[in-house]
């Protein structure tokens, strides 16, 4: 069966995934603004109390995926802590200037990973940035990677569904996971190409109850993971799948 990840960036979202049907949860913080970052200690303590599969996203900063030595060694301590938390997987990405997978980084991360607890290790939507995705993943699966999120190199996944196919055909030992733009009514082509999982954020924007103040915020509503569209998803896959 394919398996149902959403992207969340609080317990409530975590809450709203579990509630819809959802297998596990991408947590994160800041999603919407910067496409996510390193979760604190304290959330991943507290979606692992809502009783669904959390892996962490791990990421320092918003930007791209080149890193130098000092931020590497923040995300591996950020793994141990993370997975220290309850955290069953962590996600990271890092690629050199010319787009190819940081093999000396990723060796570091999935070394850090095993050594915190043997937890699954996803390499995210950076590898849409390297030119062979095939080679790409490859390498990553004998760097010990066991997943891969991706939209096949596409705005968004169903664009890149030929790319998505070529992986999953290439055999290469590592989970494929479509990401990037999946709707419920997308999700019956990726399953039919034969990705192991699909990954979406399910959200929706409601207004935001405060007001911005001097030192920041925006007037803005706030997105928050939509139980309904987690839902839909589920149906789609089981659909799919019967």
């Amino acid at each position: 069966m394919t398996v149902l990840e959403i992207a969340v960036q609080d317990a409530d979202g975590a809450a709203a995934a579990r509630a819809g049907g959802a297998d596990r949860v991408e947590l994160c913080a800041a999603l919407g603004v910067t496409g996510g970052l390193t979760p604190s200690v304290a959330s991943v303590e507290t979606v692992v109390a809502a009783d669904i599969d959390v892996h962490a996203l791990i990421r320092t900063r918003p930007g791209g995926f080149v890193y130098s030595p000092a931020e590497i060694a923040v995300m591996a301590s950020d793994i141990v802590h993370l997975v220290s938390a309850g955290a069953s997987g962590v996600v990271i990405g890092a690629l050199l200037g010319d787009g190819d997978v940081d093999r000396d980084a990723i060796a570091v991360l999935v070394a850090a990973a095993r050594r915190a607890g043997h937890v699954e290790v996803t390499f995210h939507r950076a590898l849409d940035a390297v030119d062979d995705p095939v080679d790409a993943v490859r390498v990553l699966a004998d760097l010990g990677v066991d997943r891969v999120l991706t939209s096949g190199g596409a705005a968004t996944a169903y664009d890149g569904l030929g790319v998505l196919s070529a992986l999953v055909e290439a055999d290469s030992g590592v989970q494929i996971m479509a990401g990037g733009g999946v709707r419920p009514d997308s999700i019956g082509a990726f399953v039919e190409v034969g990705v192991d999982a699909v990954h979406l954020s399910a959200k929706t924007v409601i207004d935001d109850p405060g007001s911005p103040g001097p030192g920041g915020g925006s007037a803005a509503g706030l997105e928050m993971t939509d139980p309904a569209i987690v839902a839909a998803a589920r149906r789609a896959l089981e659909q799919s799948s019967a």
